[in-house]
């Protein structure tokens, strides 16, 4: 007997508001700098609320979303601001961690 795998998408466990924040919080915290982590957070939470509504809430047409979330994307600041914004998810600023380096 062969085992059936099937593909793990974590849109299918963003089912409230709260799991959003905690996922996109997670993802914060493990992006290693690059944005990578955050920009895919953001385009599985895009596709768990509804990437046409998303669109409408932002001004930004379904392809533009889809083009800036993708793994190949690079948008701008205020690209993620509007989405988190429409995701109706606010971030947050703490101190905390190591000090930067200085010279």
């Amino acid at each position: 007997m062969s085992e059936q795998f099937s593909r793990w998408d974590p849109v299918d466990q963003l089912q409230s508001e709260e799991d959003m924040a905690m996922y996109l919080d997670a993802c914060l915290e493990e992006d290693p700098g690059d944005g990578s982590v955050v920009r895919a957070a953001l385009n599985d939470i895009a596709r768990a609320q509804g990437m046409t509504q998303l669109a409408k809430a932002t001004g930004i047409t379904r392809e533009g979303l889809y083009k800036a979330l993708s793994p190949a994307g690079n948008p701008e600041f205020s690209t993620i601001l509007k989405v988190i914004k429409a995701l109706k998810i606010k971030l947050h600023a703490s101190a905390g961690g190591e000090p930067l380096a200085t010279a």
